[in-house]
Order: structure tokens, then C-alpha cells, then sequence
């Protein structure tokens, strides 16, 4: 196994890849800016290095101070985790051409699927049914009233190279298509450094569904699926496995069909495919290929630990998992904990925390890189911590989430636990009678 890995992230997901680096005796780099010198991660590592200020450019998303920390500290392989880095194939690139391994699929992976108008031509070159809409980049305005009439409205302009909901705008008619369509443009340059539009079909009632997969020379293996329809700005807010909107025959195609895409691709590593599902019909929408802030929830269904295997998959090129390994119990829900204000508009709750009591018990997870006396600073995304519990079924799953969420005690910042109260007791959540459009609908506040 590795000797020394480098993790090229922050916050919990960075605590989440020390822990699985030390249970494989591998000794960890934490790199850091200067705002984050006592951060859990930096007290977790072995070793830690300062890339840089504040600002991401400057730490988090500078390569050249990465690799600069990798020569001084000896690493043989970088942990990119989620966000920053981890889908820039630059980057991975740029790593292999080092010498290090880069722990996650090739360069050219990454970039053929991290473009969504070239990811979307992979699913359905290999059998996964997509959304209909654009072939390609929409290049002018009039291309896009001309697919907009196609489809028909509602649409959804997208940003080729984004995420996050950056870039995304819902077009209702076509005198709000030339105003969106500039505007989505505008983001799509700003926040990815790229202005290319693609146009979909927009869902109005839609569930969001991914595949976890992990995959080697081998043999590709799926540990099921995940159920991210609650969320809020095309950002999810808490997860759950099983679906429950999915019948056995669905989950069983929609793997099957999944497992033998990210074959084809010669995939190697940890990914999420993830899709839209409506009125029985699910749609590819894109792959991630990298391990998701979501990842524990499906760890706790199944016992298997993603983390871990996406170290021994980097090092061996195969992955030791087989699709008899994996037989996934009861129901498990995660909820992401943010610094955030719901009741004014999600706004960001910088500060120090004052008390920290985390909750504990059966069946019950937290990941977090929060401690009392930690300070959470405006400079970066407002996820603190995520709690996972799991039950027999999905009513069990649901109280006990409740119950640790009643015993998580934040003082000196706005949580979102509150919110999650307030999800997890109504009726529809309970009822599983929500889309991806719901929290917009609802006032919790």
C-alpha cells in the first residue's frame, strides 16, 4: 500500500480520507490555508503544509503550491476528495506527469465526463436513456429558441463544464429565454471559466436518484442507490437509501444499465451516476467522478467503506469488491449539517462555535471537522458536518435521525438542524410525496 498520501482538500472530507489513510497504516500530508493552521484536518494529519491565503485560488485550488507540498513531503499519491481539485483533469494530469498517482479515474476520464454535453453522448452511446434536448453546445440565442420550440417549455439552460446549480437557469416561456440564456452564459464564465449552454427538457416533478459505483480492471461493482431529492437551489440537503419511490424491477435495470456504462468507459475508482426519474422513467443527467459529500449514507447500508476501497483500487488498479459482497439492510438517511441561516435565505453563519456535543448511539454516524472552539470562516462552502443514521426500515431510520439530531448541540453559529427537524417530521417526507422542487414550495420558517 501507499506509504504517504497526500489529501489536496479541507474540512470533513479531508478528516474522512485521514481516517480511512490510517486504518491502511498510511501516513497523511494535510495541506491548509493560512486561515485554517488549527483545523481538525491539520491536527489529524502527520504532517501538514501552508499552500496560500484564504482565498481558494490561492491555497485549495493552487496547483503549482500542491505539487510544491507533494515534493517537500515525499507523498506518493494525492486524495483530491470532492469540490476544488477533483474534477479538474488538468490537475490529474499534471499528477500522473509527476510520477504521482492520482487517486481517482485518468485525466482523459474526467474531462470526457465532467463536460456534460460529451458525458451525455457516452450514456447514450452505451445504453442509458438522456434527457432530451440540445446534441451539443447551443452557440447562439436563436439555436436556443429553435430547441426551446422543439422540446417545448419549460427548459433548462445548463453550463457544459458546471455544477452546483451555478450556470442553470428554468426557462417557463420565450420571452424569459433571452434574458436567461445571457445570464446563464455570464455564470457559466465566471464561476467555470468556460460560457458553453446546453438546453434540456425540465422536469417539473422530478426525483433525483444516483448510483454509487466502484470500479477496476477488473470488474465494475454498483453498492446501490441514493435517493437526493430534498434540496434547495439544485443543492441537496439530506439523502437516503433505499429510494423508496422505486420499484425491485426499476432498481434492478437502472443498476444493471448503470454497472455496464461505467464498464464500457474502462472507469477506475469511485463514481456517481447520477439521473432524474419521473412518472416510472428514469434519465441520465450526469457522472461524478469522484467520491460524493453523500458517500457515508450508502457505507452505513452496506458496511462497505468507499474510502478505503478507492485507496486500494488506486494502488492495486483492482478493486477486491464483488457484486455478491455487497448486500445492503434496512434504510439509512444522512443529513447535511451547514453554518447557515434557513429562516434568511440560507444565509452563511460564520463564526466560533462555543459548544459542540455531537450525537452518539446505535446506528448512528456523524462526519464532521468541528470541535468546540473551531472557527467556521466565510471563505468556503458553509458544510460542517453530516449526520447518518440507519434503521430497519425507512420509519426507524427517520427517528432515529430525529433523536441524534436532537441531541446535536451547536452554540455561536446558525445551524440547519432545525430545518432538518422540520423536514423529517412532515407529512410528506414521511409519505415520500416530495420532489426536487419541494422546499422551494414549503415554508418551514
Amino acid at each position: 500500500m501507499f506509504k504517504k498520501v497526500l489529501i489536496a482538500n479541507r474540512g470533513e472530507i479531508a478528516v474522512r480520507v485521514i481516517r480511512a489513510c490510517k486504518e491502511w497504516g498510511i501516513q497523511t500530508v494535510a495541506i491548509h490555508s493560512d486561515v485554517d493552521s488549527d483545523s481538525m484536518h491539520v491536527r489529524l494529519a502527520d504532517e501538514s503544509v501552508c499552500v496560500g491565503s484564504h482565498q481558494p485560488q490561492n491555497s485549495y485550488l493552487n496547483i503549482s503550491a500542491i505539487m510544491s507540498a507533494v515534493d517537500l513531503t515525499g507523498a506518493e499519491a494525492i486524495h483530491p476528495g470532492y469540490g476544488f481539485l477533483s474534477e479538474n483533469s488538468k490537475f490529474s494530469e499534471i499528477v500522473q506527469k509527476h510520477g504521482i498517482k492520482f487517486i481517482g479515474p485518468s485525466a482523459d476520464i474526467i474531462s470526457k465526463m465532467g463536460d456534460k454535453i460529451e458525458a451525455k453522448r457516452i450514456a447514450k452511446k452505451y445504453g442509458l436513456p438522456v434527457i432530451e434536448g440540445s446534441e451539443g453546445g447551443v452557440k447562439s440565442l436563436d439555436e436556443a429558441k429553435s430547441i426551446a420550440r422543439e422540446i417545448g417549455y419549460p427548459i433548462l439552460i445548463k453550463a457544459a463544464g458546471g455544477g452546483g446549480g451555478k450556470g442553470m437557469k428554468i426557462v417557463n416561456q420565450d420571452n424569459e429565454l433571452e434574458n436567461m440564456f445571457l445570464t446563464a452564459k455570464t455564470e457559466a464564465k465566471k464561476f467555470f471559466g468556460n460560457d458553453e449552454l446546453y438546453i434540456e427538457k425540465y422536469f417539473k416533478n422530478p426525483r433525483h436518484i444516483e448510483v454509487q459505483i466502484m470500479s477496476g480492471k477488473n470488474r465494475t461493482v454498483h453498492l446501490g442507490e441514493r435517493d437526493c431529492s430534498v434540496q434547495r437551489r439544485h443543492q441537496k440537503l439530506i439523502e437516503e437509501t433505499p429510494s423508496p419511490v422505486l420499484t425491485e424491477d426499476q432498481r434492478k435495470d437502472l443498476l444493471k444499465k448503470t454497472v455496464e456504462m461505467v464498464e464500457k468507459i474502462n472507469y477506475e475508482g469511485a463514481g456517481t451516476v447520477e439521473f432524474i426519474y419521473e412518472d416510472g422513467k428514469f434519465y441520465f443527467l450526469e457522472m461524478n467522478t469522484r467520491v460524493q459529500v453523500e458517500h457515508p449514507v450508502t457505507e452505513v447500508q452496506t458496511g462497505i467503506d468507499i474510502v478505503k476501497e478507492q485507496l486500494w483500487i488506486a494502488y492495486t488498479g483492482e478493486t477486491a469488491l464483488k457484486q455478491s459482497d455487497i448486500n445492503p439492510r434496512g434504510h439509512s438517511i444522512e443529513c447535511r449539517i451547514n453554518a447557515e441561516n434557513p429562516a434568511m435565505d440560507f444565509q452563511p453563519s460564520p463564526g466560533t462555535i462555543s459548544v459542540c456535543h455531537q450525537p452518539s448511539g446505535f446506528r448512528t454516524r456523524v462526519d464532521g471537522s468541528i470541535f468546540q472552539g473551531c472557527k467556521i470562516t466565510p471563505f468556503y462552502d458553509s458544510l460542517i458536518a453530516k449526520v447518518i443514521c440507519k434503521g430497519r426500515n425507512r420509519t426507524e431510520a427517520i427517528q432515529r435521525t430525529l433523536r441524534s439530531l436532537d441531541e446535536f448541540v451547536l452554540e455561536g453559529i446558525t445551524t440547519t438542524i432545525d430545518l432538518h427537524k422540520k423536514i423529517l417530521k412532515h407529512k410528506k417526507f414521511v409519505n415520500s410525496d416530495f420532489d426536487t422542487n419541494w422546499l422551494s414550495k414549503e415554508k418551514f420558517f
